[in-house]
Order: structure tokens, then sequence, then C-alpha cells
């Protein structure tokens, strides 16, 4: 059983996935970054200073207001964190347009590739040793 899982995972497919899994953590948290850290500034800034994360309200409750989502959360408040969730939406929609842009550069290389092949093989080959020969007997009984 141990050999077998050794050959699971040595196999090229499983390796792929795993590099994948860990370039795509990696990708998710540049992208939040970007968000977070750049998007959400300028965003604030067309929306008069306000930090959009920190867009939420209270669901029932005693009225008190809270400075912050963080602060609501950490009080036990059943906050509802609308500013949050199109953040979320926002860093979805930058990282499907970058493996949308991603698959497209890749199968667009794989085209060319594919393209270079066909030309290759519908190139007509050139004369085979025995057609040159044929051809030098018949120009010596000439």
């Amino acid at each position: 059983m141990l050999k077998e899982f050794k050959d699971f995972i040595a196999k090229g497919n499983v390796m792929d996935m795993a590099v994948g899994i860990i370039i795509g953590a990696a990708f998710t948290a540049i992208v939040t970054s970007l968000v977070k850290d750049l998007i959400n500034p300028i965003i604030g800034l067309f929306m008069g200073g306000v930090d959009l994360v920190n867009n939420f309200f209270v669901i029932g409750g005693d009225g008190t207001k809270f400075e912050s989502l963080e602060a609501a959360r950490e009080a036990g408040a059943a906050a509802f964190a609308y500013g949050s969730f199109i953040m979320a939406i926002i860093n979805f929609v930058i990282i499907a347009f970058v493996v949308f842009m991603l698959v497209r550069y890749v199968n667009k290389a794989k085209e060319a590739a594919e393209k270079e092949e066909a030309a290759v093989e519908e190139a007509p080959a050139g004369p085979t040793e025995l057609d040159l020969l044929k051809e030098i007997a018949e120009s010596l009984k000439k």
C-alpha cells in the first residue's frame, strides 16, 4: 500500500496540482493585498474617505454604535458586513480576470505550437535517397 501511495504521489498530475495550489494561495495573498492596500483606498477616496470594509450595520442589539467592524465583532454583536462582502467580490473578479488572461495566453501558446507542428508535418518531404539514385540512373542512361 505504501508503494501504491508513492506511485500516486510521484505522478505528474498530483505534483502539478500541488504546485498549482501553493502558487494559487500565494497569488490570492497578493490579490488580497492589492485590493486591501491599493484599491480600497482609491474607492474610499471617491466615497468621501469611507473605508468600504468598515461598512456594516448591527442586526438587533441594544443600539450601541461601534467604530469599526472589528470592534463590533469583538463585542459579539451580530454585524451585517456588506462592505467586506463587496471586497470579497472585487477580489474574486480580479482573480478570475487574471486566471482568464493566463488561460488565454496558455491556449494561444498551445495553438501556435500546434500550428508549427502541423506546418512541419504538411511540408513536403524532399526526395528520398532512392529517388535521387533513380534520377541519376535515368540521366546516365541518356
